[in-house]
């Protein structure tokens, strides 16, 4: 015995055979002393219970089906709900946790009372090129959150308590449109409880490309983050933050060909903002003087997104 809390790794996945093992053996791979299971989650694809091979003789790697909403959301809570580990964490199925991720997040977590919620920096990988992004603090709050969604603070960088999540601020929320977003719904939710701990290190290989999910799916990020603005009525507390969300609005209607939607929502951003860049790159989209994917491109390749 370790003395260690149990840890049990939800990745839901679909359509991604490859990067899945390579997941899978990240996390069997971390130096953590404590228990360490792998939940793997089949969202809408046909499980390949081959995967389980994988396993080794001190640490299960599990195959489900994703008995909830079809979607990331619902596959994540089903592997929540299967999980047996005191503390959660999360791995998307194109991600890997690099060496020491485990050991020094559970080492943070349990050092600072009251804390449910521990996240680190990341090294984004996109065509070719590699740029680490880390936030230079050690705690986050809702305020925090509501100004800026920090990128940084990634899915497969999260390790929560389990009690928190079946007893407290809760599971993933199925309800957002295509499930766009639920990362960063969850995120605020969790900070209203309790400010989440942070690593100034990048700790997880996040993959951008473009097999991503929701590559191009304008019009289900447009609808999302407009359903995010009217479930935190909070946003209006933070003019810039508000502003931030309205721009990328603003830019998914411009990139799925609604000019009159992106000046709209533009304009809404600019009087919240002036100063929000995101408005000015959709009234550009909207007016055909620069393409989306370009700007996407050249944003991915700086290890940031819109």
């Amino acid at each position: 015995m370790t003395g260690q809390p149990s840890v049990s790794a939800v990745v839901p996945t679909r359509d991604r055979p490859e990067l899945l093992r390579a997941a899978v053996r990240a996390i069997l791979d971390q130096d953590y002393p404590g228990p360490v299971e792998v939940v793997v989650v089949y969202d809408q694809s046909e499980p390949d219970g081959s995967v389980a091979e994988l396993s080794r003789p001190d640490r299960r790697v599990r195959v489900i089906r994703n008995g909830r909403t079809p979607g990331l959301a619902g596959a994540r809570n089903s592997g929540v709900l299967a999980a047996t580990g005191e503390l959660i964490a999360f791995c998307d199925d194109d991600d890997e946790w690099l060496p020491g991720k485990l050991r020094a997040q559970v080492d943070a977590l349990t050092a600072v009372p009251g804390a449910e919620f521990v996240s680190c920096g990341i090294r984004v990988s996109y065509d070719g090129h590699s740029v680490d992004r880390v936030l230079a603090r050690d705690s986050i709050t809702l305020a925090d959150l509501l100004r800026d969604r920090m990128t940084e603070l990634h899915p497969s960088t999260f390790v929560i308590r389990a009690a928190a999540l079946r007893d407290g601020f809760g599971l993933v929320d199925e309800e957002i449109p295509g499930s766009y977003a639920e990362d960063y719904e969850f995120l605020l939710r969790a900070a209203r409880s309790a400010p989440l701990v942070n690593l100034s290190t990048p700790y997880v290989l996040v993959r951008w490309h473009k097999r991503s999910y929701f590559a191009q799916r304008w019009d289900t990020i447009s609808e999302a983050l407009q359903w995010l603005l009217e479930r935190y009525p909070e946003f209006g507390t933070q003019p810039a933050g508000e502003a931030r969300v309205a721009g990328q609005i603003a830019f998914a209607r411009a990139a799925s060909g609604d000019p009159r939607g992106a000046v709209r929502w533009a304009g809404r951003t600019i009087r919240r903002n002036p100063r929000e860049p995101r408005a000015y790159l959709a009234l550009a989209v909207a007016g055909r003087v620069v393409r989306a994917d370009s700007v996407l491109r050249t944003l991915h390749k700086r290890g940031r997104g819109i």
